[in-house]
């Protein structure tokens, strides 16, 4: 366990009921620091989780947890919508310890050939995903900076911002354009003692990756038949032998927000059970 007791923490991509943010959220909740969650909307995956509240559900498990908590409705991909989370943030809690960049997008229309990928769905993954990391990463970064205090800022990459997949461009290109953000960041901040790290997941059980098989899926195959065998593949090229889940990503995220990670600044960690040691 990790002692966040009087920390302030924003968790953004936070309402799936089956999502990194919301164990993330409640990880943090567990070791004693509020948290602020957002997203874009209450419910991102509305038809994967018909009776899930979103970010209120989320908000009354941190409560449960004794800690203060706050919902925010957010587009990360709009500075001035940024800037109204982190000053309702301060107007509530007065401070920002801990920024956990988890906001993504959904896959869809970009999960073709580079050759077949439309301009405007290539512009909407860089928007989501890259820029929104920066607007967030630049505005919690000028009060963290003005604190004068030690900040934690982690940004949610992937295993595809390391190595590249065939139908992945866009994404690719927005994960890997992630770590590089984060290292000039661990550079430009360091001297306000300011830790920015990137975590870098596989294959973890959520409702984007349920989402992605129902995109990915042909007409030769039914959706339970392309996820059954789609985790055999990624069982059989993990030495942990398990499928991650998102507390599993929640762990690391606790031990980069906290004392323990203080001289560990600029990494790209591989949260995948050894499927990817790099």
């Amino acid at each position: 366990m990790y002692d966040l007791s009087g920390k302030v923490a924003i968790v953004t991509g936070a309402g799936a009921e089956l999502g990194i943010g919301r164990a993330v959220a409640n990880r943090l909740a567990l070791e004693g620091a509020d948290v602020v969650v957002s997203d874009i909307v209450e419910n991102p995956f509305p038809d994967l989780s018909p009776g899930w509240n979103g970010l209120e559900a989320v908000l009354s498990e941190i409560e449960k947890h004794g800690q203060k908590g706050l919902s925010l409705l957010t587009d990360v991909t709009d500075a001035g919508s940024v800037q109204q989370m982190v000053d309702q943030t301060l107007a509530i809690f007065g401070r920002i310890d801990i920024l956990v960049n988890n906001a993504g997008s959904s896959p869809g229309r970009d999960r073709v050939p580079i050759i077949d990928l439309e301009e405007t769905v290539w512009d909407q993954i860089q928007e989501i995903n890259t820029k929104g990391t920066f607007l967030c990463c630049r505005a919690v970064a000028k009060v963290m900076i003005d604190q004068g205090q030690r900040g934690k800022i982690i940004n949610m990459s992937s295993v595809s911002g390391k190595v590249g997949y065939d139908r992945f461009g866009a994404y690719c290109a927005s994960k890997f354009a992630i770590i590089g953000l984060t290292q000039v960041l661990a550079h430009e901040l360091g001297e306000y003692k300011i830790n920015v790290n990137a975590i870098c997941p596989g294959h973890v059980e959520t409702n984007r990756m349920n989402h992605m098989a129902s995109v990915l899926v042909d007409d030769n195959q039914t959706e339970e038949a392309f996820t059954k065998e789609w985790n055999e593949k990624v069982l059989a090229n993990t030495p942990l032998k398990q499928i991650a889940k998102a507390e599993d990503v929640s762990k690391t995220v606790a031990f980069l927000a906290s004392s323990e990670s203080d001289f560990i600044t600029g990494l790209a960690i591989s949260v995948t059970g050894g499927a990817f040691m790099l």
